[in-house]
């Protein structure tokens, strides 16, 4: 993987032929050129099939022959999912696939020809003049038990963003219509609380039940966490409740279709929550990053599903740069603005480290004392965020230490960042 510039520039040659390509839902357009941006051939419009990628197979092949190229490669845009297909399917052709950033294609677009236009025609050979001038990254698909894995944190990703949903359309519906229900139960999403919602939701139905209806609800489903006395003040509470009297019938209706989709959302979660555990623990160096303490399933999986295969990686930093917490400065002369984080790169990956965090201050010791003595020191102490920020590049370190060193977490190494005022003296 090339990472510096000059790397990038030097892999384009006199032989590498530079195919741009525009990529569309059901149409890409592609231009050719070579390291010098002379153009080859006519522009291609070819379909997203497999008639398509053989045509752009044809395409390419006679440009190679009659002009004396050895290599291919392509540059285009990560535009949504629909280069995928494409990418995969060049890849096993033995084309080299990169990808240049869209917000530099809509920058340079007047280079040529000094016109902000901008279609399908022209973007082409905008990306193969990028990719050209080494202004590209390359791409990582991962395979195996790496793409197994990423593809279930992704499910797991979208469930939790619905059910997300689901839970704040339910608290909704009981704001409106039951208001006094969440002084009775704490969680709606508890036993109890969940068959309330499902007998009897609204005051009027909660007085016609009754007290003793609602302890044989309990009963029936043994349920053994609440009794008599929650049941008295949920009748209680429904006799003077200030929830909405009108549209009853709608609102059960909407509530019920509600919960069968919580539950629905609930036991998807539980089964990909399943096979991503199944899928992890046949990743070497897994379980030994679950031995932190305070890092768990979630955040280890997490990790490894966007990050891929670790020895990709020659240096931690650059997962750090992969993960957005690399530092920008912004500064010119005497003015000097702040440092943050730049935030490009795998926000999932920025969010499961960043996360991360949290728990591992609230259990772990060494990162709470880490933590305190970034953020109470006399030097130069830091904010919060910016120590919280500190440590999860930190644990970035950690991890890339276990999975490509081999070695289990080391708690008296990481309280050696510590350095006492008597050890200062001497």
């Amino acid at each position: 993987m090339k990472y510096t510039q000059n790397e990038k520039i030097l892999q384009i040659k006199e032989t590498t032929l530079i195919v741009g390509i525009d990529v569309g839902s059901e149409k890409h357009y592609a231009r050719a050129i070579n390291f010098r941006g002379v153009e080859y051939g006519k522009l291609l419009i070819f379909d997203n099939n497999a008639e398509g990628f053989a045509k752009l197979e044809k395409w390419t092949a006679m440009i190679v022959e009659s002009n004396g190229f050895t290599e291919i490669v392509l540059g285009m845009e990560p535009t949504g999912h629909y280069w995928f297909s494409l990418a995969e399917n060049t890849m096993k052709k033995g084309m080299h696939i990169v990808l240049v950033n869209p917000h530099h294609v809509k920058k340079s677009k007047e280079l040529d020809d000094n016109n902000p236009t901008k279609n399908d025609r022209k973007d082409p050979k905008t990306i193969a003049m990028l990719v050209k001038d080494g202004r590209y990254i390359e791409p990582y698909i991962p395979e195996g038990i790496y793409k197994e894995l990423r593809l279930a944190m992704d499910s797991r990703w979208r469930i939790v963003k619905e059910l997300s949903a689901i839970r704040n359309r339910i608290s909704r519906w009981i704001c409106i219509h039951f208001p006094e229900f969440t002084t009775v139960f704490g969680d709606w999403e508890g036993k109890a609380a969940l068959l309330i919602l499902h007998e009897c939701p609204t005051p009027k139905k909660v007085v016609e039940k009754g007290i003793e209806g609602i302890v044989a609800i309990w009963k029936k489903n043994k349920i053994r966490a609440v009794g008599i006395k929650r049941a008295v003040r949920l009748v209680e509470c429904a006799n003077t409740s200030i929830g909405a009297r009108e549209g009853l019938i709608s609102a059960e209706n909407e509530l019920s279709m509600l919960l069968e989709d919580y539950e629905s959302k609930m036991r998807h979660l539980e089964r990909t929550m399943t096979l991503i555990e199944e899928l992890a623990n046949q990743i070497p160096g897994f379980e030994k990053l679950l031995e932190i303490k305070g890092v768990g399933l979630v955040v280890a999986a997490g990790f490894l599903a966007e990050v891929g295969d670790i020895s990709r990686f020659s240096h931690p930093k650059q997962i750090q740069k992969l993960s957005g917490l690399s530092l920008k400065e912004n500064s010119s002369g005497k003015h000097k603005g702040k440092t943050t984080i730049c935030k490009r790169g795998r926000k999932r990956l920025r969010y499961y480290l960043t996360f991360g965090i949290m728990p591992l201050l609230s259990k772990n010791e060494e990162f709470r004392a880490l933590h305190q003595y970034y953020t109470v020191s006399k030097e130069r102490p830091l904010k919060k965020m910016q120590s919280l920020i500190a440590l999860s590049n930190k644990l970035i370190r950690i991890f890339y230490a276990i999975l490509t060193k081999d070695v289990t977490y080391d708690s008296q190494k990481m309280m050696s960042d510590i350095r006492r005022p008597e050890e200062k003296v001497a």
